[in-house]
């Protein structure tokens, strides 16, 4: 399997380049809809064909490239299913995994940043990864205080869906502030500020309702084109308001 590591610098975002040669296929894992002539450029560059993208939520502080993309190379559009979106061409859950060229993204019911997050396992040549999205990020985790956001649930995701898979699993984020690239299970549950170190529920709680973070500049345009599965029209991508960026 190839596999890359893509960086949106405006949002921050990390995309995900899955190839498998043996098929010719590709997957984008949370795809940035200003980063498309790039991913395009990188799969052609690897003599492969975007077959899905696939993603973890509906963000807030980007546009997805999914429905663009779709138009361009025919892919399929994959969400976890329970976002009951009218766009996707198929719908993932913990009992309906997606398997591309031999691998199978398992994914994993994680709410709390929003409430149908989902993670996504992998488990090549017995080398876990865990494809975190909002839920987990390096010494941090995605904020609660918007889209059916609940600190209580997503403490219950991070240390019943995350925190007890092997220490080894490797982490990679939907985001990094600090331009870091992956982490570990052991790693997080020592390290986290927000949730590791046998930190409590309560003092999670507490931590999430006081970090006084600013309103994510993009959320008013992000989430209904995301809802839409991207909606990458000009008038979007151009209309953006002006404001701080989302952290946390």
């Amino acid at each position: 399997m190839i596999f890359r590591q893509l960086t949106d610098p405006e949002s921050w975002t990390y995309t995900y380049l899955f190839g498998f040669p043996e098929t010719g296929e590709a997957l984008l894992l949370d795809p940035v809809c200003e980063m498309i002539d790039r991913d395009l450029s990188v799969i052609q560059e690897l003599g492969l064909t975007l077959s899905y993208t696939l993603e973890t939520h509906v963000h807030a502080d980007h546009i997805t490239s999914a429905c663009r993309l779709r138009s361009l190379t025919g892919c399929k559009v994959v969400y976890p299913a329970m976002d009951n979106l009218p766009c996707p061409d198929l719908g993932v859950s913990e009992i309906e995994p997606l398997k591309v060229g031999g691998t199978t993204f398992q994914p994993r019911f994680t709410p709390g940043h929003t409430d149908t997050h989902h993670c996504y396992l992998l488990d090549e040549a017995g080398t876990g990864q865990i494809f975190t999205g909002d839920a987990l990020l390096i010494d941090g985790c995605g904020r609660t205080d918007f889209q059916s956001g609940d600190a209580a649930t997503l403490y219950r995701s991070v240390h019943d869906k995350l925190f007890t898979l092997p220490d080894e699993t490797l982490v990679y984020p939907a985001h990094d502030y600090q331009h870091r690239h992956v982490s570990s299970i052991g790693q997080e549950k020592e390290r986290n500020a927000r949730l590791g170190d046998n930190r409590t529920m309560d003092e999670f709680i507490e931590i999430m309702d006081n970090l006084n973070l600013p309103y994510p500049k993009r959320i008013d345009v992000a989430v209904p084109a995301n809802l839409l599965c991207g909606d990458c029209t000009e008038d979007v991508l151009v209309n953006e308001p002006e404001g701080p960026s989302m952290q946390g």
